[in-house]
């Protein structure tokens, strides 16, 4: 096969198979080719399943040639993040505790795309539990970064970045729980889109139920078409998770070819409080510009944000212990330094520190809900700097000094404590050929109006036939 199929838009590949233009078994083959190839220098994946994808893949085929009613991923090839439960297939959570589990049942989220016809093709690198915005886990290697395998592909679905970035699947699920399919989208040069709290529903999984107040999965992919598709599947109420939408999602691809024009734009470059790599600001303002040659109305208005880091961390880390602090007597030895970390702190912490740190995500929100009575999407930078060599994360950003497990995300987890979606769109790459990322931020349920900015976007300053080194 044409090695430029690993590169082919989800839609169009959907539209070749459904026209018989290509083989769904000989394409599953020839993924799985291209992994073992280029996976090594990756760590995308944490594990394959070609017995069964192979399986799948050729009844898919014969459900074509018998001319059956497909499903809207009938036959495309995609990864699924080691947080999300796969039936016979090994789920580490990316915790060595985890290492030897297999699954009986699905999460709603796999249960979906099973539905909807793709081909699971394996499950990508997460660090511990998703508890990090790198992936550096003890049950495999480092994920490493396609345009410089010697930096890091991010967190926590930094295997899901990376395998599609260099055409190891045509579309991956990744989650985001403060910024983990933002963060790896900006580094590894992909789309994606963190939904709106609720929008995709969140049930099975190990460990013990949390209440799930900032993790929502959702898409990576190389098009904005392609993830509105994908958004598609994935949304909708689900009576097993109650916190998930029960209002019905909308057609996210109805207006993609809408544009931008008479929107109200705001950009800001920190948020007023963020350290940030003067490069990334530069490129990520000129790309905010690109909405006012577009028809938006483009504005820098006075937004500051007390840092709101310490609440977030309360919030999150409660939760992980939550679900995995019972395991910390038996397997303190099994985790992680980070994921250790996390569930210690979660320990500390009292119900009125809870209580103080769900106070401040209650302030942020109305600020925020406020905000977007003024503006129809905010753009940020959607990280502080460019990828960064493994396991060497920044103490110092634009000269200001950052604590460095979280100085480098300060404008993703912020839209996880709102609720909000936001997408991280590829928007330029710095001097030393790395990519950078648009943060577009929308209001609670407006995802069908960050895809259509993001669409705008991608039309004006197309990145899909750009490919990283290791492709």
């Amino acid at each position: 096969m044409d090695a430029n199929l690993a590169f082919t838009s989800a839609v169009e590949m959907r539209r070749l198979i459904g026209s018989k233009g290509v083989s769904v078994p000989e394409l599953v083959e020839f993924f799985y080719q291209r992994i073992e190839q280029l996976d090594p220098r990756l760590n995308a994946y944490l594990a394959l399943c070609p017995d069964q994808a192979i399986d799948q893949a050729r009844a898919a085929q014969e459900a074509v040639q018998r001319g059956d009613s497909l499903g809207p991923l009938h036959g495309i090839p995609v990864s699924i993040k080691d947080l999300e439960m796969t039936k016979g297939i090994p789920t580490t959570v990316g915790s060595a505790v985890f290492k030897d589990r297999t699954p009986e049942a699905d999460s709603v989220v796999v249960e979906r795309i099973r539905q909807a016809g793709a081909i699971i093709l394996g499950k990508t690198n997460t660090p511990e539990f998703g508890l990090s915005g790198t992936t550096e886990t003890k049950v495999g290697g480092p994920g490493r970064n396609p345009w410089n395998p010697e930096r890091t592909s991010g967190g926590s679905s930094g295997g899901a970045a990376a395998a599609l970035a260099s055409g190891l699947c045509t579309l991956a699920s990744g989650s985001d729980g403060g910024g983990s399919i933002r963060i790896p989208a900006s580094f590894c040069g992909v789309f994606g889109i963190k939904p709106s709290q609720g929008r995709v529903p969140r049930f099975g999984g190990y460990g013990r139920p949390a209440a799930n107040q900032f993790s929502q999965s959702g898409p990576l992919s190389r098009t904005v078409a392609d993830a509105a598709m994908f958004l598609q599947v994935l949304a909708g109420n689900d009576p097993r998770d109650p916190t998930s939408l029960r209002q019905d999602a909308p057609d996210f691809s109805a207006g993609l070819t809408k544009g931008v024009k008479g929107l109200r734009i705001a950009w800001s470059a920190d948020l007023g409080y963020a350290g940030v790599d003067p490069e990334v600001a530069r490129i990520a303002g000129e790309a905010a510009q690109v909405f006012q040659e577009l028809g938006a109305v483009v504005e820098e208005p006075q937004l500051v944000i007390e840092d709101p880091f310490n609440a977030f961390w309360d919030a999150f880390a409660t939760a992980a212990y939550t679900s995995y602090g019972h395991l910390l007597p038996e397997h303190k030895d099994d985790f992680t330094d980070y994921g250790l970390r996390s569930l210690e702190h979660g320990a500390s912490l009292s119900a009125a520190d809870l209580s103080r740190a769900l106070l401040r995500v209650d302030v942020l929100r109305r600020q925020m809900e406020l905000f977007f009575d003024d503006y129809d999407l905010l753009l940020t930078p959607t990280m502080a700097v460019t990828a960064f060599p493994i396991e060497d994360r920044p103490s110092v950003i634009g000269g200001k000094e950052v604590e460095p497990f979280w100085g480098f995300l300060p404008f993703t987890f912020p839209i996880n404590m709102t609720g909000q979606t936001a997408s991280s769109i590829p928007c330029g790459f710095s001097a030393d050929g790395l990519p950078i990322g648009l943060h577009i931020i929308g209001p609670h349920g407006a995802e069908a109006l960050v895809l259509q900015a993001s669409a705008a976007f991608e039309e004006a300053r197309p990145w899909i036939q750009k490919r990283p080194v290791v492709s």
